[in-house]
């Protein structure tokens, strides 16, 4: 069974939105008071083609450290903070996709 967030989480950046009638850009950021998660975050960003399904995908769901999703390929991340994560995710979709957000 797929490991959820638990009540002790609260979610404080939400936003969902379409880029370029093209792609979906989605990210969610929580708050954790969770010894799975020692940075106090967990954190989902997404941006996905819609019509191929190619992807740029940051997260960092338990039981896996942070990590980055390019399409199929799946490599390790370093997380050190909310703004490096943003800028870092900005990169791999200008770099993956040629879109700049």
């Amino acid at each position: 069974m797929p490991y959820c967030v638990k009540e002790s989480s609260e979610l404080i950046k939400h936003f969902k939105q379409y880029v370029h009638s093209k792609y979906v850009l989605e990210v969610k950021i929580w708050a954790v008071d969770d010894k799975r998660y020692p940075d106090g975050v967990k954190y989902s960003l997404i941006f996905i083609d819609t019509k191929t399904n190619r992807k740029v995908l940051m997260d960092n769901h338990y039981p896996k450290n942070p990590h980055v999703h390019l399409d199929e390929k799946e490599m390790d991340y370093e997380y050190k903070g909310e703004d490096k994560l943003f800028s870092d995710f900005e990169k791999f979709v200008l770099q993956h996709f040629g879109v700049k957000l």
